[in-house]
């Protein structure tokens, strides 16, 4: 009786339902899809949620962190591989900015670059053959501009500010602002195009976050756990609330938020060059040649390019195919 129920429950669904099951690839692109996101936390301009699309996960991913109570079980098998993926993605992306990354920013970025260039006709999919309205073209742009402007005023601020290396003291008036930080935090991660790097960066919290992330630092200010606890509530409260609403959005009028979304991922692949790390990385230039760094990184590039490229043109010939048959 169990399963006849549950085999009508499975017919209930409408055709359109966003969770799909997961074959031993998919489950594949939804690990990766959790790297990148566990990724884009640390790296400065790297996008999760513009992987996402590329992966063609995104609506999914949306659905399932807004209804992550009301359709618990598919919900959790779907963000489950995800999930894992974005553990790892952190701690490997922690371990690299701390180890590597300082040295060879330029470089890995370039690496980046190539990879999100290389994927594009995955994201301009979403919005072949649909009308281009003024409203979508104005979406579009403005989608573009967007993570510039926010590069450029994390820029200006981080310039502006002297951020601390780490914590020295925790005024009360720090955890509240950690709870909203962590909900603005997880806007980055639904909204393509929008760095979390460059949010904190901005506030000046990204290096005193980041070098108090050690085990002899939180032993010596253990206190330092309840200011990542009201960062990790108010991020996890945002994944949830955001997710919602920009599902909905997509429901009602799915075209032009794409235009939005394509331009937002447009603007996201070139701010990866426009950040207050990455400008660091420039102002050195004055002191050691440049070479090294723009002939590798230019060959990582074409590397990332060509490998994404060839990959996304496979991926989307194969979903022609399954979508004819």
């Amino acid at each position: 009786m169990r399963k006849n129920k549950e085999k009508t429950v499975e017919r209930e669904l409408p055709p359109d339902y966003p969770l799909k099951k997961y074959d031993a690839k998919t489950r594949l692109l939804a690990f990766i899809l959790g790297l990148f996101i566990g990724i884009a936390i640390i790296v400065p301009g790297v996008s999760g949620s513009t992987v996402a699309i590329i992966l063609g996960l995104y609506t999914g991913m949306l659905y399932a962190i807004g209804n992550i109570l009301s359709d618990f079980k598919r919900a959790f098998a779907f963000l489950l591989p995800i999930g894992i993926g974005a553990v790892i993605g952190f701690l490997a992306g922690f371990i690299v900015i701390q180890k590597i990354f300082g040295d060879y920013m330029f470089i890995i970025v370039c690496l980046f670059v190539g990879l999100m260039i290389g994927a594009v006709p995955a994201i301009l999919k979403e919005t072949k053959g649909e009308k281009k309205t003024p409203l979508r073209c104005l979406l579009f742009v403005l989608g573009v501009l967007i993570p510039l402007a926010i590069g450029a005023v994390s820029i200006i601020l981080s310039s502006g500010s002297e951020s601390t290396e780490t914590f020295t003291s925790f005024p009360l008036w720090r955890y509240p602002f950690y709870l909203l930080l962590g909900f603005v935090v997880s806007v980055t991660q639904i909204v393509p195009g929008l760095s979390a790097t460059a949010i904190l960066m901005a506030v000046g919290q990204f290096k005193p976050i980041l070098n108090s992330l050690h085990l002899d630092y939180i032993l010596e200010n253990p206190v330092v756990v309840i200011l990542y606890a009201c960062l990790g509530i108010g991020f996890l409260i945002g994944m949830v609330v955001i997710s919602k609403l920009f599902s909905a959005m997509i429901a009602k009028h799915k075209a032009t938020v794409f235009f939005a979304v394509t331009g937002l991922s447009f603007g996201s692949i070139a701010s990866m060059f426009l950040n207050p790390d990455i400008v660091e990385v420039y102002a050195g230039w004055t002191d050691i040649s440049p070479v090294f760094d723009l002939s590798v990184g230019g060959v990582l590039l074409v590397v990332g390019f060509i490998s994404s490229f060839l990959l996304t043109r496979y991926e989307l010939k194969h979903q022609e195919k399954t979508d004819k048959t």
